[in-house]
């Protein structure tokens, strides 16, 4: 749990997972231009990710596709899915 947490601390890999969060496959090249960040900051961000068990990558020719890990347990997705909430609750205050 700590990992998932660490890699959840980070704003830009909250953004990348919730672009991810509808379990399609996105081309690390879609998270660059959608969250404004270079192919070396988002390849970090994505192996965090990854490490923490929240992500899948596969190689496609020079690019690599990402989408959410199949098996996530139920319990953290549901905190992820509570996190989502309470940020949309967050940005609605502003």
């Amino acid at each position: 749990m700590q990992k998932i947490l660490a890699a959840l601390s980070e704003p830009t890999r909250r953004a990348g997972l919730r672009l991810l969060w509808d379990s399609k496959e996105h081309c690390v090249c879609e998270l660059m231009e959608r969250l404004d960040a270079s192919q070396s900051r988002m390849s970090r961000h994505m192996k965090a990710l990854a490490d923490a068990g929240l992500v899948t990558g596969r190689r496609d020719a020079q690019w690599v596709r990402y989408k959410r890990c199949p098996n996530i347990p139920s319990e953290v997705s549901a905190f992820i899915d509570a996190l989502w909430t309470a940020e949309d609750a967050e940005q609605e205050k502003t």
